[in-house]
């Protein structure tokens, strides 16, 4: 067989596909080279690592505790100072009272010595000692015109207040004297003897419309009995004019409360009253009207809370 045949021919390489030939052999070479220093390293890294000592438990749980022990320094050094008086104040505020005005036993004893507050009623005579000043506030055709001073300049105010929204309000009847009281009392009671009661009959009669002397909220100069141009008279109709509304409205800001609403008949034991209004200072009627009992109920809670 001609070897030339067996053998193919084998073109003899130039110069530069010789040059280009070793340049890739040695580029290949280093490429060798550097994979396998790669795989060293990372298996003298692994085993390094593996052999690394684990941390024992108990050092372990060392660490939070000697966190513990250094927030416990920083709290002992102050650090933590704010918020510590914050958590203390928080801590050490008194619990809110418990009852339904909201009040500790020294508000409400604070109140009920108010002489604002006073309660007058059939069963409550106004104290012997009560005393105080009186101004006049009544309109031109008032029967009794005055009001205790510091009454008589908040119904003043309310007056002014109503009328800047277009309302009239008057006060027809204010403070009577107890010698004033006892000559309307007798004379409805005897308009109860001219009917045929008896005198016991009679006298109970007569206060269910008109109290007895010193049994009167008149008689302590903070009740006010008003009406307006709509309504002149002392009666129920009283609710149907704007006078009316506005003070429902308006007069527990000045300090003035409905003393015998609908509803408290029995408490009060005086029919509902939407002309007579009651002067206890602004912060009080607030609490009252609040609370949505009658003046009687009120004082009641009162006293059981100061009790």
């Amino acid at each position: 067989m001609n070897p030339s045949s067996q053998y193919p021919h084998r073109r003899r390489l130039t110069r530069a596909e010789a040059r280009r030939r070793r340049r890739n052999r040695a580029i290949r070479r280093v490429a060798g080279l550097t994979l396998v220093a790669c795989v060293l390293v990372g298996g003298v890294s692994f085993l390094l690592h593996r052999k690394a000592p684990v941390p024992a438990a108990s050092a372990a749980s060392a660490l939070p505790a000697a966190s513990s022990t250094a927030a416990s320094e920083a709290a002992a050094n102050g650090l933590f100072g704010k918020n510590e008086a914050a958590s203390s104040a928080v801590s050490s505020e008194p619990a809110a009272p418990d009852n339904a005005l909201g009040l500790t036993a020294e508000e409400a004893s604070a109140m009920l010595a108010d002489p604002l507050m006073v309660l007058v009623n059939h069963a409550n005579k106004m104290p012997d000692n009560y005393t105080f000043d009186t101004k006049e506030c009544g309109s031109s055709t008032s029967v009794n015109k005055t009001l205790q001073t510091v009454a008589c300049d908040a119904f003043l105010a309310m007056q002014k207040a109503a009328a800047a929204d277009g309302v009239t309000v008057w006060m027809q009847s204010g403070y009577r004297s107890v010698s004033d009281q006892t000559k309307l009392y007798e004379r409805k009671t005897q308009y109860y003897r001219d009917k045929g009661y008896d005198e016991a009959t009679a006298k109970e009669k007569a206060a269910a419309i008109v109290n007895p002397p010193g049994y009167s909220e008149h008689n302590c100069g903070l009740a006010a009995d008003l009406n307006s141009p709509e309504h002149t008279g002392l009666d129920e109709g009283f609710e149907n004019t704007a006078a009316f509304r506005w003070l429902c409205q308006h007069a527990g800001e000045y300090g003035f409360i409905l003393r015998y609403p609908k509803g408290a008949e029995e408490k009060t034991e005086i029919t509902y009253e939407p002309w007579h209004w009651r002067y206890v200072g602004p912060e009080n009627a607030a609490k009252i009207n609040a609370s949505g009992l009658c003046f009687e109920d009120y004082i009641a809670a009162l006293q059981s809370i100061a009790a």
